[in-house]
């Protein structure tokens, strides 16, 4: 590890920081994204039913025991409401999944902007180290002692080239399953949404007005 640093040139630190972070921040997402994975399509589904069945107090128990999942978090947003119309249950529902949106896309500007710059690092290696390559090089002492400079500035700009590519298909392949991973919440929260919103509609409709926590 020691001589590929030594190889690489002074841009292996930088990269080396990015790939820390990237590796910390792909560890969270992983944990995030798993949680909800594993757990809220059954609750949501749950919900659902006890609504329909007309349980109110046992869907807004089972939603608060599960706040830490997104689409939850958007139905107590909308079945806590004090009577509101279907249209003020819409909104709610809609304002609340607004408001979901940075949670799910959280670290996406810095997955960016490590899959753009680590590419540009690895450049800067290359230039440096063929900056060092020709100033080690002496038409006139072909083969000689200075022969191990040309080298050693190859070596770098290959190394710190190699790098910063690395580093960047490795971030980018987790960004885009993680890109994937929100497009499908996306879908999710408008399929439940509109699900929730429908029930309510037609529990308004007929004048049942145990919408909203009973507690």
């Amino acid at each position: 590890m020691n001589q590929l640093f030594t190889a690489g040139g002074v841009v292996m630190w930088p990269l080396l920081a990015f790939s820390v972070v990237a590796i910390a921040l792909i560890i969270e997402r992983v944990r995030f994204w798993y949680r909800i994975n594993t757990r809220q399509h059954r609750v949501v589904r749950e919900v659902l039913n006890l609504y329909r069945l007309d349980n109110v107090v046992g869907a807004l128990d089972k939603l608060q025991k599960n706040a830490d999942l997104p689409i939850p978090r958007i139905f107590l947003a909308a079945l806590q409401l004090e009577e509101p119309t279907p249209e003020e249950f819409r909104l709610a529902l809609e304002s609340e999944a607004q408001a979901e949106i940075p949670v799910l896309k959280r670290f996406q500007n810095m997955f960016e902007t490590i899959i753009g710059l680590a590419p540009l690092l690895g450049l800067l290696g290359t230039v440096l180290g063929l900056i060092v390559s020709f100033a080690s090089l002496n038409l006139g002492d072909v083969g000689g002692t200075k022969t191990a400079g040309v080298t050693a500035g190859i070596s770098e700009a290959l190394v710190s080239t190699a790098s910063g590519l690395i580093v960047a298909i490795f971030t980018l392949l987790f960004a885009n399953t993680f890109r994937g991973l929100y497009q499908r919440q996306i879908a999710g929260m408008q399929e439940y949404g509109g699900q929730l919103e429908l029930l309510y509609r037609r529990r308004y409709e007929r004048g049942d007005r145990t919408y909203a926590s009973t507690r």
